[in-house]
């Protein structure tokens, strides 16, 4: 036997789970494919308005129409928001990350050409945004509390660090350097330079994967630069928006936004509440987590845990959606998540994925791995129909036809969209699928973690491989066989999930065994061959919120393993809001595979309300007559997919 340890070198993951597969070939055979052609104005879509209703100016994207032009390839002016090159880099990243588990010829022809057209567009210092190239060149840097210049050349870092990888495309890594290069000639503490970071957070968790493949000392010290700086300088978007033209927006309306909506209020490091814009927020923490992690600083790290602990213990609704307002897409204030008026944007349940990922590498702590579930599962899977061509950007917990003729509620829509004005989540959604392989394990120095239960294959380093076995996660039972042929020393962390931490069985090379959770994980020592057998708890829960949520007083939810359930029109004939759940639910489960691609059922043991045959609008009070009924549930992922109607996550419940 060796005295040997694994480094901490990413392992390479190949997912067998029947169910994420489908996602993945999803991903390759019709999401590509499809988010393609929108971006090249050759699909048939309607285009709708993230908060509701038709975009009145057309039905294209223009996405590529507008690399095209800053590349001197076509003539006209810029169309859409001014990150719309942010739609094409992040299909690119979801492209690459695809190649790790298809390889596609066809596809690769797409994306090398893509690369060569960014590297045509890309100017000669490095600067790459369109809509400033093509029709705003004198107002660069200008106007960073809108102008989404750092956050779209950071998307594209990310895409090209990933193509890189992928296919070991010089060009792709060389127009992301050129970026970097461009934004740390312009952005820095010293003299000459911009001392201010984009008003939307993104280049700071980009610069870090860029110099994890670079080493590149610059870049981090930027990143770590724009985090430490974020917030010292409350007034520096005001004044730009006074030199640059106070009403000359380049998103209408922006410019009378509040400091806390973009994080710059106070400090960074003395914030202690999830503020303002939700997907700003988590791409923010992301970035200092990322940050505080390469460079030992504490302090970046303890803002970290003060922000998570807002968002995920105050903030967060049970299916993961952060955001409990539709105007600013933000968080409010502690324990306020309404159900009808909410967001829950997907881009930001993607966005937490990416800082709990962060965390837990950070951190060897279960919570962390619960979110990335919630998140994979419930939140943010929402966001995509299982035909993988349309999406969601409001990821509602009550929803009804009826709320589009209120403007109010018109967000909310109880049927996903071809695309979106602002498109920025189908793409998120598609490198979130495409590269799950990144969120089943996470290697420290004195472990393995095994957080995510996706059957897969693993190979880490010195030969030591891991096979993962189930049918998650619709049954409870995971199998793992360690293969150790040079006798790697090491841990195995295996995360016990909060909704099962009460009650688990763990059998190692046969002998049932009892160890204790330590910070959400159990750990068996890894010295030789090894089989685990780990059997979770799958009973049905009925759960309910803080009793400062006054949303849902009186309420339950439901969950079974990672998954939460809700109630549609389409299986339940009556207004939801006329169900309760009994005292007694009597809960059970089935699985039909003939239901939404194949998904586990739930039967509550209900009763409907008998409401008066009246015309009245108001009349004297009667007592309530109920009716026996059985409620029928859904995972909340798959909902939408039928018929359109009625749904809720959180249902009254008898005597609650």
């Amino acid at each position: 036997m060796t005295e040997s340890t694994l480094t901490t070198a990413t392992p390479k993951v190949t997912i067998t789970s029947d169910f994420w597969n489908k996602y993945r070939q999803l991903i390759v055979k019709e999401v590509l494919p499809y988010q393609w052609a929108v971006m090249n104005d050759e699909a048939d879509i309607n285009i709708t308005d993230e908060k509701g209703g038709d975009n009145p100016d057309s039905k294209n994207s223009h996405a590529v129409a507008n690399l095209k032009i800053a590349a001197g390839q076509m003539k006209g002016h810029h169309f859409g928001f001014p990150f719309q090159d942010t739609d094409v880099y992040k299909w690119l990243e979801a492209a690459a990350y695809s190649f790790s588990y298809q390889a596609n010829p066809d596809l690769k022809t797409v994306t090398d050409n893509l690369i060569d057209l960014i590297a045509d567009a890309q100017e000669d210092d490095g600067y790459l945004s369109t809509f400033f190239q093509i029709d705003a060149p004198e107002r660069k840097f200008k106007r960073l509390q809108q102008s989404h210049e750092l956050y779209t050349m950071g998307h594209y870092i990310e895409a090209g660090v990933a193509y890189h990888h992928a296919t070991g495309n010089e060009k792709a890594l060389t127009i992301a350097i050129k970026m970097a290069n461009c934004i740390d000639a312009n952005f820095g503490p010293q003299a000459g330079k911009l001392h201010a970071a984009d008003g939307h957070p993104e280049i700071e968790l980009a610069l870090s994967k860029l110099f994890e493949v670079t080493h590149e000392q610059r870049y981090l010290d930027l990143a770590h630069y724009f985090l430490v700086n974020r917030g010292v300088d409350p007034d520096f978007y005001d004044r730009q928006l006074k030199a640059d033209g106070f009403d000359n927006d380049i998103i209408p309306g922006m410019h009378g936004v509040t400091h806390s909506y973009y994080q710059v209020d106070q400090p960074l490091l003395t914030q202690k509440d999830a503020k303002g814009h939700a997907v700003r927020v988590v791409y923010l923490c992301t970035g200092m987590a990322h940050v505080a992690r390469l460079t030992g600083d504490k302090d970046l790290q303890a803002a970290c845990d003060r922000l998570w602990d807002s968002i995920v213990h105050r903030r967060m609704y049970v299916t993961g959606g952060i955001g409990s307002t539709n105007v600013g897409e933000a968080f409010t204030y502690d324990y306020d998540l309404p159900n009808e008026t909410m967001y829950a944007e997907t881009c930001a349940s993607v966005g937490l994925t990416f800082f709990a990922k962060q965390m837990l590498q950070n951190e060897a702590k279960g919570e962390f791995g619960d979110i990335i579930e919630k998140e994979l599962f419930n939140g943010a899977l929402s966001g995509i129909s299982l035909d993988g061509k349309h999406f969601f950007y409001v990821n509602p917990l009550t929803a009804d036809p009826k709320f589009q003729q209120n403007p109010s509620k018109a967000h909310i829509m109880s049927r996903r969209q071809d695309w979106f004005g602002c498109a920025c989540c189908p793409s998120n959604i598609a490198r979130l699928v495409s590269s799950i392989d990144q969120y089943v394990y996470t290697v420290t120095n004195d472990a393995i973690l095994s957080h995510q239960f996706i059957a897969n294959q693993a190979e880490f380093d010195q030969g030591l491989e891991i096979d993962q076995t189930s049918n998650f996660p619709w049954d409870n039972h995971i199998h793992y066989a360690v293969k150790n042929p040079n006798g790697v020393q090491t841990k195995l962390g295996i995360r016990i999930p909060s909704w099962s931490r009460a009650n688990f069985t763990l059998v190692v090379d046969g002998v049932e065994q009892t160890r204790p959770v330590q910070n959400g994980f159990i750990y068996l020592d890894v010295t030789g061959d090894l089989t685990v057998e780990l059997t979770l708890d799958f009973s049905i829960r009925e759960l309910q919120a803080n009793p400062a949520v006054a949303s849902d007083a009186g309420k339950v939810a439901i969950q079974r393993g990672p998954m939460i359930y809700c109630a549609e029109q389409a299986d339940n004939s009556a207004d939801l809001w006329n169900y309760r759940v009994a005292a007694d639910a009597d809960l059970t489960y089935h699985f039909d595979a003939d239901l939404l691609n194949g998904v586990g059922e739930i039967t509550a043991k209900a009763a409907v309300r008998k409401t008066p045959a009246t015309t009245d609008l108001y009349a004297d009070y009667q007592p309530t007559t109920w009716q026996p009924t059985d409620l029928t549930l859904v995972p909340y992922y798959a909902w939408a997919n039928r018929a359109d109607g009625q749904m809720r996550v959180w249902l009254n419940k008898e005597n609650a």
